[in-house]
């Protein structure tokens, strides 16, 4: 997902929850909490789904290295 889709759903997302909360309670300050509790959860999401692609890049990277953990003379499951 890039930062660009992620701004535009957040602001649509803020914009309906703020709306549709004002309308549900006609409090301007309750429509401002949940606004702002919305925003939180939205960026602790994204910054979730940013920590796992960039660990699950890494571990990719570090298994593509072409060393295996078994040795070779034991890859047939044969032990000595």
């Amino acid at each position: 997902m890039y930062f660009g889709q992620f701004l535009v759903g957040m602001s649509a997302t803020t914009v309906i929850v703020a709306m549709w909360t004002y309308v549900a309670t006609g409090s301007f300050w309750q429509a401002l909490a949940w606004t702002i509790a919305v925003l939180v959860v939205l960026q602790v999401g994204y910054f979730v789904l940013v920590v796992r692609l960039i660990f699950n890049r890494a571990r990719e990277a570090t298994s593509q290295d072409g060393v295996d953990a078994v040795p070779p003379l034991h890859r047939d499951g044969l032990w000595v």
